[in-house]
């Protein structure tokens, strides 16, 4: 019989104490109600303990106690004894949900009183003014060849994907277009992975904390996971996955080495060196995602500190590669070589996208691997997508050729507005602790004693949108952590501190 655990189940009721009407214990029997009739919660799953769910949703037992009661009296609940609470079928179809992420980016959400919230639940960047300028630049004639196809080109349009394989070669990474495949975003390649290398039950090695959209694609394939590492900048990462390796070989190792995806940290050379190592003597399969690779800011003080009240500065990182404009001044300090570098090309896959550094709504990612590996990816994407955008991708042709003047309007304002978030966070939250990120777009903060997804349900019913740390981790772990983004400025974090301070208090302990 399932279970399903309180982290989990906190994140799929999202918003529920904010929206709808009566007493909170109505509105959390009408919040469960609706997962069961929408099968998000699948029929016959063992709710948690009046208790832990209580603990995780910031509330009263009582509260829990009478929501449960009530759906018991519905017929939508029923007790097993010895082993809890089960929420009957709804009649949906079972399987895999995910936990609430779209919330993210549904700026329509509001709270009881109808006020817009603060939202800090999504880390989204808005759009450079690049990608207006090369819109505006396309012509009649450059659309007028592609008019007189059908439209469809399933691996990518051809000049993009050479632009891409030009982009690796540049980056010291041989790479030819047919090793390209052109995905709706890195979100999709990832999607495309799974699907294509993972079966039900296949042990994947992911890094604890890691990026959510990856679990979720991950689980949804009924990926067994199993995660090495922690949240510093080096970690154990490949010892843990030499032990591991010696008691169960894993399908695949999902790893983010360059702006990693909650921490913003990215590897140094030795680090991604003895990955490397690891990775060819054990002949394991590689994802290295580098999404929001294009986000580095340049090292950020010593490897593994953290910072108590603040992060430690730090330089540039010493050897790291710099792009020139074309009078030679400098631009940025690009980011380091993909791990893909020095592993094998038919045992790895690199995702990366255009949408973390110029806009979201710029659906550009892609696939790097091996011409047989891009084949059978290829044929999964046409079942579910024919072909990406051309439009999009047209425009992704003419922003390739401005990626070095994008990289260092981005860097100035992410690094101004990371210098002022972390300034914010000492000066009103000084027993809080997070080590500076290298790249990135929010804070990954410790907050000392403190459960956050109750903090986070708590945040929820007073306006204020966060995200607990174990959204992001493969074990919820990282119950003291909380995901802070800076990236639109401080204005939001700033409003939103106060409630984050109180809540924290009262989910503390």
């Amino acid at each position: 019989m399932a279970r399903i655990h309180s982290t989990r189940l906190s994140r799929l009721l999202t918003g529920w104490a904010s929206e709808g009407t009566g007493p909170l214990p109505r509105r959390l029997a009408d919040a469960l109600r609706e997962l069961a009739e929408r099968g998000d919660v699948a029929g016959g799953t063992l709710l948690p303990s009046q208790r832990e769910l209580a603990s995780v949703l910031g509330v009263s037992r009582s509260t829990v106690t009478a929501a449960y009661g009530l759906l018991e009296s519905e017929g939508r609940l029923e007790s097993v004894r010895g082993s809890g609470s089960r929420l009957r079928a709804s009649g949906a179809p079972d399987g895999y949900v995910t936990e609430g992420r779209l919330v993210s980016f549904d700026a329509r959400v509001r709270t009881g009183g109808g006020a817009d919230p603060v939202d800090l639940s999504s880390g989204a960047l808005p759009g450079l003014g690049t990608v207006a300028e090369a819109v505006a630049a396309l012509s009649g004639e450059g659309l007028g060849a592609l008019l007189t196809e059908d439209g469809y080109h399933p691996y990518g349009l051809p000049a993009l994907r050479e632009g891409i394989a030009a982009y690796y070669r540049a980056a010291g990474v041989p790479t030819e277009a047919e090793q390209i495949l052109v995905t709706a975003g890195s979100q999709q390649a990832v999607w495309l992975v799974a699907q294509a290398l993972v079966e039900p039950g296949d042990t994947v090695v992911v890094e604890d904390p890691t990026y959510r959209g990856a679990l979720e694609a991950l689980r949804a394939r009924g990926a067994r996971l199993v995660p090495v590492g922690g949240d510093g900048p080096g970690g154990e990462g490949p010892a843990a996955l030499r032990r591991l390796a010696g008691h169960a070989r894993p399908r695949l190792v999902y790893l983010q080495p360059t702006v990693h995806n909650p921490t913003g940290h990215t590897l140094d050379e030795a680090a991604r060196r003895e990955w490397r190592r690891v990775l060819m003597d054990l002949e394991l399969f590689t994802v290295e995602d580098t999404s929001c690779a294009e986000l580095f800011l340049g090292a950020a003080g010593s490897a593994g500190a953290a910072a108590v009240g603040g992060a430690f500065p730090g330089g540039e990182r010493a050897g790291a590669p710099r792009v020139a404009d074309q009078a030679g001044e400098p631009l940025a300090e690009a980011a380091p070589v993909p791990l893909a570098a020095g592993l094998p090309m038919g045992s790895t896959v690199t995702v990366g996208t255009l949408s973390k550094l110029f806009w979201g709504g710029l659906r550009v990612g892609w696939i790097r691997s091996s011409p047989q590996v891009v084949t059978r990816l290829a044929q999964i994407k046409t079942s579910v997508d024919l072909s990406c955008s051309m439009l999009d991708q047209l425009v992704a042709v003419r922003l390739l050729d401005r990626l070095p003047e994008a990289r260092a309007r981005r860097r100035a304002v992410l690094r101004e507005r990371r210098d002022a978030a972390e300034a914010l966070l000492r000066a009103r939250a000084p027993h809080w602790e997070w080590t500076r990120p290298e790249g990135g777009s929010a804070l990954w903060v410790r907050v000392p004693g403190t459960d956050t997804e109750a903090l986070a349900q708590l945040a929820r019913r007073h306006g204020v949108s966060v995200v607990p740390g174990p959204a992001f981790s493969p074990v919820d772990g990282f119950r003291d952590r909380l995901r802070l983004p800076y990236a639109r400025g401080t204005d939001a974090l700033a409003a939103a501190l106060p409630v984050l301070l109180e809540c924290a208090e009262r989910a503390g302990g």
